[in-house]
């Protein structure tokens, strides 16, 4: 079987290079947007909790009861329909999957940043830092340790949430290799070769992630 994975990936290595470009940009538009502005929004949740805070949980809360498919096809067709507008499968594919990498880096900055121990920055200011030496000094290394393990973990769901985006005919990875099964018929062998993709990508990540997780975070409410 190896013999043949090997053989159909030569055979069509043009197709699946575009596919994984495809692929890549996807999720370089999901990621970037993402911790960009869910960082943002995360903060500001935080430092407003009933301005942002309050309605950003209540849209994170509605967003998570709506199944990525049924937010592609929804974003793809009856609101495109609605507004009179129309705007590329793949723009569709990245602002469905933003949306929901967005909700979820806000949450965990903003809950990183809501159970942040005021004892930490009141030993600061004992010490006679200003705010913004607080946080650059203090806040954020803690910070940033603590949720760095929970965003690695995130951006791998957004990666492997990009194959539905095949499902509103977006060219990625398994859209190709959808295509190449229904011309040769080798499922086992496609699928299989996929599935060893994924698992380069995403095992060292997670494992990454744990790797972290278990040197880095601990509970800082402990004395």
């Amino acid at each position: 079987m190896l013999v043949t994975i090997f053989n159909i990936i030569i055979e069509y290595k043009e197709a699946l290079f575009h596919g994984l470009l495809v692929t890549l940009a996807l999720c370089s538009i999901i990621w970037s947007v993402g911790l960009v502005i869910g960082t943002l929004l995360g903060f500001l949740g935080a430092k407003y909790p009933s301005e942002i805070g309050k309605p950003t949980q209540v849209f994170s809360f509605i967003l998570s009861g709506i199944p990525i498919l049924v937010l592609l096809f929804w974003l793809y067709y009856p609101f495109q329909q609605i507004l009179g507008i129309n705007i590329s499968s793949f723009i569709t594919a990245a602002i469905a999957i933003s949306l929901v990498n967005i909700v979820t880096v806000a949450g965990i900055v903003r809950t990183a940043l809501a159970e942040f121990p005021k004892e930490y920055i009141i030993a600061g200011q004992v010490c006679g830092m200003k705010s913004d030496e607080i946080f650059k000094k203090i806040q954020f290394p803690i910070i940033f340790r603590q949720i760095l393990p929970s965003l690695l973990t995130a951006q791998v769901n957004m990666l492997q949430l990009t194959l539905f985006a095949s499902l509103i005919s977006v060219s990625e990875i398994f859209r190709v290799a959808q295509d190449i099964n229904s011309i040769i018929y080798k499922p086992v062998e496609i699928y299989t070769a996929l599935a060893l993709f994924f698992l380069a990508i995403c095992l060292p990540l997670n494992g990454l992630s744990i790797w972290l997780r278990k040197k880095y975070t601990r509970n800082l409410s402990e004395k």
